[in-house]
């Protein structure tokens, strides 16, 4: 009896929270997916016979948490994200009783460091990227000391002697998760710590690892410039010396203002990220929660839309947006 009573509650209250159920579909997420994302709801919206989805760039751990705060006509349907779910992000969808996710991959995108053509293109490494903007960098003694570097060419004597400005997107990011971490890994101990490694006399520590590889410096160097790419964009143009982090569709789209660095000698062009030559991608996703699908109308269609071979194929519309 006390089950049935319970079920009959928990039945209310889901029913309740679409007592209302909205008539379009709603979007959050990383900055990244969003161009795409909107680009798909807008041919959506004009091809079909549903509302044009609402899309909000939100960056993924942003989009992730308003996904994961529960069901009903108050929360997104789906959410972008430029990384995969984490398993605490899954927990906490659980707790608030999203059980049933369906995670849709659409493609992958290069992560670029790019300033303005008014001057000149940066050669880097991820080595380089490391200890230019990482929050404590090794010394030579294999310790940890805050980063001292001040400009380009305190990091490599082959660089240009510019102060070090990079804007970028924030910690909940996606795009950010994504870029920092492949230069400490440069440095065996500090690579060895994610596992262990008893040749290396080293112990596993994953909290040290993510606190090394994941940290960025607070001094100024690195300034967070929110999860809107196309104000980075504007910033570059307006400061020649700054360079700005965001994903290739962006570099793509503005070819005219901005360059992309060359990475260990290959540059973010199409090919390059697609062959996987380019050494900073990443794949792209969106997630859905099942329990909207029926309920807010044309969430399957929005879905298979967006992972049509006429939309994400070799020849889609989306390639032209540079989603590859």
């Amino acid at each position: 009896m006390v089950k049935k009573t319970l079920a009959l509650a928990a039945a209310i209250i889901f029913s309740s929270s679409f007592a209302q159920a909205r008539d379009q579909i709603k979007i959050v997420g990383s900055s990244t997916v969003y161009p795409f994302s909107t680009t798909v709801a807008e041919k959506f919206g004009k091809t079909t016979s549903f509302k044009t989805p609402v899309v909000e760039s939100t960056g993924s751990g942003g989009g992730l948490k308003l996904f994961c705060a529960g069901i009903g006509v108050k929360h997104p349907d789906i959410t972008n994200a430029s990384r995969r779910i984490k398993k605490k992000e899954v927990s906490r969808c659980a707790e608030n009783g999203i059980k049933d996710i369906v995670e849709v991959k659409v493609g992958y995108d290069g992560i670029v460091l790019a300033n303005s053509k008014k001057s000149e293109k940066f050669e880097l490494t991820r080595k380089d990227i490391f200890l230019a903007l990482a929050k404590d960098i090794p010394d030579g003694d294999g310790k940890l000391i805050p980063n001292p570097h001040k400009t380009w060419e305190d990091v490599n004597a082959a660089l240009p002697a510019i102060k070090i400005e990079v804007l970028g997107p924030p910690p909940t990011s996606g795009t950010r998760d994504a870029f920092v971490e492949g230069g400490c890994k440069k440095f065996k101990w500090i690579k060895a710590m994610k596992k262990g490694d008893k040749t290396l006399g080293v112990k596993k520590d994953k909290k040290a690892y993510k606190r090394i590889c994941h940290t960025v410096r607070e001094d100024g160097v690195y300034i967070e410039a929110g999860e809107n790419d196309n104000m980075i964009i504007g910033k570059l143009e307006a400061n020649p010396k700054a360079l700005g982090i965001f994903g290739y569709s962006f570099l793509d789209q503005n070819a005219n203002k901005v360059q992309g660095s060359t990475i260990e000698g290959n540059a973010p062009t199409f090919e390059n990220i697609a062959e996987g030559s380019y050494p900073i991608s990443r794949p792209l996703y969106f997630y859905v929660k099942k329990a909207h699908i029926g309920v807010v109308p044309g969430i399957e269609e929005f879905m298979n839309e967006f992972a049509s071979e006429r939309t994400s194929g070799p020849d889609g519309y989306l390639t032209d947006k540079g989603l590859i």
